[in-house]
């Protein structure tokens, strides 16, 4: 209100709003619709008229109204917003236009909206859906790992501009590797659903972005049935099950260890047990595919697909340990040309020269970092570590170290 007050005092308003996939390309998602959105403004009686801004930047929208000035908050001098406030800025110098900015308000009252927005954000019925919501919407889903609370912040609050863009993660991956081995227990199901919730619990309860867990073999039909409603209740948004059984070994040791793969009649049951489970259509039960890992061949990794789509599964995870990612891209393209429309999700940890826009070429609705926050962090805490075991103090490994309070800005105060 105070810029719309603003504005009005230098001639006709028009307010541009952020479309839904605008939006979550580097801010949150919307707790409510475009044309709601669009409506608040309209009844604020200040405005001339409304539009919808389908990019973030404004070298459309800029050279179309060519306005006399452009009036923002303060709020995006730093930070990767100031990408956005440059691209204004180089824009209206075309033809002599000019930058207003407003103080951003801070108070009780707005804080307090601001809260009721994030909690909204953040309840089960709301963010267990919208990873259908974010596929629907995004070219490609970017999943960031994480196993923690401090992690979750960090998949949260991680925005970057490049090449004239803002970006963001769009999801959460708990995965049971990480969270086994930030346990310090090894990654054989050993770590129980009871210590898995709790982590997705610390992570819920300082995040708004959908989740989507690492199920292992989802073990017994009775147990995966229990388990899914459980998930659902909470409001994570999809289970990833590997058709494995027996004791689980991790896929990227594939033939070296012995794997058995489940028979597709079983793994079909299974997922068929957990739909039928389902109290709403919005918790996504995604089946991964290990025929490629333990060398079965191209044509049972597409039996299974189809099989297990067949099933119920709302999505089919296909993985692969090579470092090219040829046969992944073979996959998506022979399951493309039978079924256009069931989402595929990939794990790069091998094949990750790959990049996100090839994927999604290749038909892929979900891109999953399945450890590299794990794998980062245990490198420097080591090397930490062995520094202050050198030199009998911590000084020479400050130069390392992040400032303890850059850690505590991502962690948000009541």
């Amino acid at each position: 209100m105070n810029i719309l007050r603003e504005a009005a005092r230098h001639g006709d308003v028009y307010v541009g709003v952020l479309s839904d996939e605008a939006m979550v390309g580097f801010n949150r998602f919307p707790t409510i619709s475009l044309e709601q959105r669009m409506e608040i403004v309209r009844e604020t009686g200040l405005v001339k008229e409304v539009m919808v801004q389908q990019e973030v930047m404004y070298d459309r929208v800029i050279p179309e109204v060519r306005p006399d000035y452009v009036v923002h908050g303060d709020n995006w001098a730093q930070g990767p917003e100031s990408a956005i406030r440059d691209n204004v800025i180089k824009n209206l110098k075309e033809y002599g236009g000019e930058l207003l900015e407003v103080p951003y308000t801070y108070n009780d009252r707005v804080k307090r909206i601001d809260d009721q927005m994030k909690e909204k954000l953040a309840m089960p019925e709301f963010r267990r859906r919208r990873l259908r919501q974010l596929i629907a919407m995004r070219p490609i889903v970017k999943t960031l790992e994480v196993h923690s609370g401090l992690t979750g912040l960090i998949a949260e609050k991680t925005v970057v501009e490049s090449n004239g863009k803002l970006d963001q993660f769009d999801a959460m991956w708990i995965s049971s590797l990480c969270d086994s081995t930030a346990k310090g227990k090894p990654d054989i199901e050993l770590v129980d659903m009871s210590s898995r919730i709790r982590t997705i619990d610390d992570v819920m309860d300082v995040t708004t972005k959908p989740i989507i867990l690492d199920g292992d073999t989802g073990g017994l039909v009775e147990h995966f049935v229990y388990n899914v409603r459980t998930l659902e209740r909470m409001g994570v948004s999809a289970v990833i099950i590997e058709d494995k059984t027996g004791l689980k070994k991790n896929s990227l040791f594939g033939t070296e260890v012995e794997q058995t793969q489940d028979s597709i009649e079983n793994f079909c049951a299974k997922i068929s047990a957990g739909k039928k489970a389902l109290r709403t259509d919005d918790f996504m039960i995604i089946a991964r595919i290990e025929s490629l890992i333990l060398e079965r061949g191209m044509e049972d990794a597409l039996k299974r697909a189809d099989a297990y789509v067949q099933a119920g599964a709302d999505g089919i995870m296909i993985h692969s340990r090579q470092k090219s990612p040829d046969e992944i891209l073979k996959f998506c393209h022979l399951f493309r040309e039978k079924d256009k429309k069931t989402p595929i999700v990939v794990v790069p940890t091998s094949f990750n020269s790959i990049t996100e826009e090839e994927l999604a070429a290749a038909g892929v609705n979900i891109v999953i970092y399945a450890n590299q926050l794990t794998r980062s962090a245990f490198p420097a805490m080591q090397g930490t570590a062995v520094e202050i075991l050198k030199n009998h103090r911590a000084l020479e490994a400050d130069s390392r170290l992040m400032p303890f309070k850059d850690i505590i800005r991502l962690i948000d105060e009541i």
